[in-house]
């Protein structure tokens, strides 16, 4: 458990990070990222699911990180490919309560522990899928796809073209991304790059953005 000291410290510098964040909604649940990362914290010392440990590095690494998408979701329902311990998922679906998620993992230690963090978070717009996404079907398609440091662009879109309708869109979190890695795509997708603000944060973070092109028969 993370003591009510540290709970403050890191509500006070999730709060200063998102106030020098541009195109955030006004008011976001501090207090609750705090729960998510008190829940990450005490899971992850006996199952191990994310590399970071320490809560302030969380802060930057998982919250900040991201809400730094924020300003690109649309639609109504979102799939977060690859969710691992709910990242980005859980912290977007906490932002966007009117927004349904799917947060999908082939990792059953991780899906159990999301699940857990949704029921014990009280989030309602979720659900989540233990499975490969290449075995997912769901009756409609999916407004927005979003990803982070799950596999090439290539991959995302291979793995993923089944559940896109034409105003879909996929969002991989990246680092660095060069030409190469989008040429390929360039026959079957649009896509946009965007750099992404994460205070604290020193590597660089980027956003792909992948909208189906139109087909033709």
């Amino acid at each position: 458990m993370i003591n009510p000291g540290l709970k403050k410290v890191l509500a006070d510098r999730i709060s200063l990070g998102i106030e020098s964040m541009s195109g955030l909604p006004p008011a976001l649940p501090v207090e609750r990222f705090v729960d998510y990362l008190e829940l990450l914290e005490s899971w992850s010392r006996a199952y191990n699911l994310t590399a970071i440990r320490d809560p302030g590095r969380m802060v930057t690494h998982h919250v900040l990180d991201s809400l730094s998408v924020l300003p690109y979701l649309r639609g109504e329902h979102c799939l977060d490919l690859g969710t691992g311990a709910g990242l980005p998922g859980l912290i977007l679906a906490i932002s966007l309560p009117g927004m349904a998620w799917t947060l999908l993992d082939s990792n059953q230690k991780k899906t159990r522990f999301v699940n857990q963090a949704v029921l014990d978070l009280g989030l309602a717009n979720v659900t989540v899928i233990t499975g490969r996404v290449e075995d997912w079907h769901p009756a409609a398609s999916i407004d927005c796809i979003i990803t982070r440091a799950f596999s090439e662009l290539v991959d995302i879109y291979q793995k993923t073209r089944h559940l896109l309708g034409p105003s879909s869109r996929i969002l991989a979190m990246k680092g660095e991304v060069n030409e190469t890695g989008t040429a390929a795509l360039n026959e079957c997708v649009e896509t946009s790059i965007h750099l992404l603000q994460v205070p604290g944060l020193d590597a660089r973070r980027t956003l792909v953005e992948m909208r189906p092109l139109p087909t033709t028969n």
